[in-house]
């Protein structure tokens, strides 16, 4: 077979491996709650470790790559990632398994930063865009069967598995990477910027950090000021510094355009009002309905495979038709989607969000496809490269602080009417119902009832789902008014006269 091919199945192998680990830990985190009793925030770290770093080093895995050789770094991404899932499985605390996740999304951005630019280099032509169509494809699967295979290995293997399959897939990428992928020669002049990549970890990570564990310590409190002001004084430092850096990470040039403010806004507005939602819906699913794992992986195939049904379609179509149109109309059915799964009651099943994913999932599917285009489109082709990492970065961003922002007003709203329900039980001793409120909004729930008298079990199990419930309703409805808003500015901001080149049509996205 030709190199290029096997350039295409390694990079399609890994590109699949660290995107299906956005989605596959879902459905396992009620497990990993129960098995490493972790604590409420424990669990959002569980998905943001990764996130972040993700979003912290993708931008500078480009740079890397430029630098030492894209094969090179494609291959480190892939043994960091591989070994980091393996500690992963391996992890008996969550402390551990937050560690190895972030070690895991520092190899997936060295491997998702190199990976078109290994397409780009073996591909030319009719050919490139049957491999970047290949590779868009890989990316709307990994999206769609996340939630089904975690539910699958983590049903009937144990959650440890939804880690430790990468390993083999890991290593017979790497081998192929070594034997088969050729080094590009490193770009003259290329330079990583240490600057401003340690102040925009170091005030994401801070920012993040406070929204997670503002109610625990409380808002007015020394630590979470102080996190909060760090994370505004490095941000904005960060800012400072890429306007006078020699070889930025990130260009703010490419804000002067617009459209591709409003690319960028989807993206964050797309991950921080949908995605970010994924956590706590399966905790309703599993913890709140009682379905297993694989039962709530086969309830967010709606979602999935909309999505993937609508996403070549509005691939095709914004060829021809306003971008805005689709990246607008896409987060208004999201936010639609959102609205129509709020209203749970005690008494609903999970039919009660068919309705809402199915809407959700056809505007996520209208939305990938035009919106990886349009990141692109706005800038000349050399520049393509960055203008794509930065559309990654806000995606990952936007899930990072999605989780955390909407964790924040989730568990405050359900100690406060946990609070509220628990004065009324008969039996419980003063001090009691906020001390059982506290445990059961950081996800203590099953420790927090048995350790009520028996007479007022089942009035704590009762108000601990109605509280549950009430939470995530209310941020039902600020998830789809982020989509809402962010609906608005991107059909005002994308506009057509931004574009270098004309936007090319996608097979599929993630």
């Amino acid at each position: 077979m030709d190199r290029k091919w096997w350039t295409l199945i390694a990079v399609c192998l890994g590109t699949f491996m660290l995107l299906l680990d956005i989605t596959i830990v879902n459905v396992a985190l009620p497990d990993i709650q129960k098995e490493l009793h972790s604590s409420f925030s424990d669990l959002q770290w569980v998905v943001d470790a990764y996130a972040l770093m993700l979003a912290a080093l993708l931008l500078t895995g480009g740079s890397m790559a430029d630098l030492f050789g894209r094969r090179r770094v494609f291959a480190i991404g892939l043994v960091l990632f591989t070994c980091a899932s393996v500690l992963c499985g391996l992890a008996t605390t969550p402390l551990f398994l937050n560690l190895a996740r972030g070690l895991q999304g520092a190899g997936g951005a060295l491997m998702f930063a190199t990976s078109l630019a290994l397409l780009a280099q073996e591909f030319q032509g009719r050919e490139r865009g049957t491999a970047f169509g290949a590779w868009g494809a890989t990316t709307g699967a990994a999206v769609a069967v996340g939630p089904l295979i975690g539910g699958l290995l983590t049903d009937g293997l144990g959650w440890e598995w939804i880690f430790f399959v990468n390993a083999p897939i890991g290593a017979f990428t790497l081998a192929l990477t070594l034997t088969r992928l050729r080094e590009g020669r490193p770009t003259a002049g290329a330079q990583i910027d240490w600057p401003g990549l340690f102040l925009w970890t170091g005030g994401l990570f801070a920012f993040v950090f406070a929204l997670i564990r503002g109610n625990a310590e409380g808002w007015g409190s020394t630590p979470i000021v102080a996190l909060l002001a760090g994370a505004a004084v490095l941000l904005v430092a960060f800012l400072a510094w890429e306007r006078i850096a020699p070889h930025p990470m990130l260009d703010l040039r490419l804000f002067r355009k617009p459209a591709f403010d409003g690319a960028s806004i989807t993206a964050f507005a797309l991950s921080a009002a949908m995605f970010s939602m994924f956590l706590y819906i399966v905790l309703y699913i599993q913890n709140v309905l009682g379905y297993s794992p694989l039962e709530a992986g086969l309830r967010f195939l709606p979602v999935t495979l909309v999505s993937f049904a609508v996403a070549p379609v509005s691939g095709k179509l914004s060829a021809r038709l306003p971008i805005r149109g689709f990246l607008g109309g896409g987060l208004t059915l999201v936010g639609l989607g959102l609205l129509l799964m709020h209203g749970l009651t005690l008494d609903s099943d999970w039919t009660a969000l068919l309705a809402g994913f199915v809407v959700a999932g056809a505007g996520i599917g209208m939305i990938n496809p035009p919106l990886a285009s349009a990141a692109v489109s706005v800038v000349e082709p050399e520049r393509s490269g960055m203008a794509s990492g930065i559309n990654s970065t806000f995606r990952q961003v936007g899930i990072a602080t999605g989780i955390a922002g909407l964790g924040a007003v989730f568990q405050g709203r359900v100690e406060a009417r946990l609070t509220d329900l628990l004065a009324s039980v008969p039996g419980l001793a003063p001090g009691k119902a906020e001390a059982l409120a506290g445990s059961v909004s950081s996800g203590g729930g099953q420790a927090a009832v048995q350790g009520a008298p028996p007479e007022a079990r089942a009035a704590v199990v009762r108000a601990s789902k109605e509280a549950f419930i009430g939470g995530l309703n209310e941020i039902l409805l600020i998830a789809a008014a982020v989509a809402f808003a962010a609906a608005v500015l991107a059909f005002v901001l994308t506009r057509e006269r931004d574009f270098v080149t004309a936007p090319a049509p996608e097979g599929a996205a993630a």
